[in-house]
């Protein structure tokens, strides 16, 4: 579909989304960050999470053509909870997250899986490309909830390759019960590099905005030596 349905209403009036793909028709590269703000996330965790998703932005913003094209959605769980609905890297303003409660880890899979059907949806209806989204879960615990459920939808997710999704483990992450959720090699952050994490995965969407959609980009390793991650 190429023409907006400026039908679409909210309860509060016109559908927003409308000028949203009206004034910016890049093809999306969607992206769904999972992180864990739970008690055991407390003190530097938290603080070197907050500065990698500050360098996140920046990273983007460097480049304009990303800048269009990224939308980041970030799902909290500690409780679960949608901080930030989809957004274009320009118009991202990255959370303060504060540690808080447990880890339903399964219901935040669920609930940022929800979000990324919605949006692309949308998509679909305004006639917006969109690349492979991926969703990228960031824990340092184990579930609090029942996450098998939530490990069937990646398999699924995976299979009809609806998305790609990563997991990364803070230390004290159940690597096993990652590796029983992630179809690819869960990676395990080294201390808390935050900030270089975030960086790899800024220049790889970034590789990936600047693809044709549908077409495969090879990924920067993350375990090559002084990067952020360890298998």
């Amino acid at each position: 579909m190429n023409e907006f349905d400026l039908s679409r209403q909210t309860p509060f009036g016109v559908d927003f989304s409308v000028a949203e793909f009206a004034d910016n028709p890049e093809p999306r590269c969607p992206c769904v960050l999972l992180l864990d703000n739970s008690w055991s996330m407390s003190g530097q965790p938290i603080t070197e999470l907050n500065e990698g998703l500050a360098t996140f932005k920046e990273e983007l913003m460097a480049d304009s053509l990303a800048a269009k094209r990224v939308e980041i959605a970030i799902v909290s769980f500690g409780p679960v909870q949608v901080v930030n609905e989809f957004q274009t890297a320009d118009r991202f303003a990255p959370p303060h997250l504060t540690a808080q409660k447990d880890t339903p880890m399964g219901l935040a899979i669920s609930k940022g899986l929800e979000l990324l059907n919605q949006r692309k949806t949308l998509y679909r209806e305004h006639g917006i490309p969109f690349f492979r989204p991926w969703v990228f879960l960031i824990t340092d615990g184990t579930p609090t909830d029942d996450w098998k459920p939530a490990a069937s939808q990646i398999r699924q997710g995976e299979d009809s390759r609806a998305f790609a999704f990563f997991a990364v483990g803070v230390e004290g992450a159940n690597l096993d019960i990652l590796q029983q959720i992630s179809l690819r090699q869960p990676l395990r952050l080294r201390g808390l590099r935050f900030r270089e994490l975030f960086q790899w995965l800024s220049n790889s969407m970034r590789s990936v905005s600047r693809s044709v959609p549908g077409t495969e980009v090879p990924l920067i390793n993350p375990t090559q030596p002084d990067g952020w991650a360890s298998v």
